[in-house]
C-alpha cells in the first residue's frame, strides 16, 4: 500500500487494486483526497476493476460519502468497475439514511 494523501487525521491509501480511507475525513481536506483518489483512478485501465474501503472512517461523514460517490461516479465514467465498498458502521448507517446504499456494491 502506498500513502497518498494524510491530512488532519485522514488517511488515503492505495493498493493495487483498492482505495483505502481511514480516521475522519473532513470537508476541509474531502477535496484534496477526492484529488488524490481520481489521480489514482485516472491510471486505471477501462474495463479493470477496483474497491473502495472506507471501514476504517471513525465518524458519520457526509465529505467522506461525497468523496466515494466522485470516486463511483469518475469509475463509470472510465469503464472501471467498482467490485465493493467497504463502509464502516457509521457511514454504512448514513448511505441507508441517504437512499444511497442501493447505488453502491457495499459488502455486507
Amino acid at each position: 500500500m502506498s500513502v497518498l494523501l494524510e491530512h488532519n487525521g485522514a488517511r488515503l491509501e492505495a493498493g493495487d487494486a483498492v482505495l483505502t480511507v481511514t480516521g475522519e475525513v473532513g470537508f476541509e481536506g474531502a477535496s484534496a483526497m477526492a484529488e488524490a483518489g481520481s489521480a489514482w483512478l485516472a491510471e486505471r485501465s477501462a474495463g479493470s476493476e477496483v474497491a473502495f474501503d472506507l471501514s476504517g472512517v471513525g465518524r458519520v461523514s457526509s465529505a467522506a460519502l461525497s468523496v466515494l460517490l466522485e470516486w463511483t461516479r469518475q469509475a463509470r465514467d472510465a469503464g472501471v468497475e467498482v467490485s465493493t465498498v467497504r463502509l464502516s458502521v457509521p457511514l454504512e448507517r448514513l448511505t441507508r439514511v441517504a437512499g444511497l446504499d442501493t447505488l453502491l456494491p457495499v459488502a455486507a
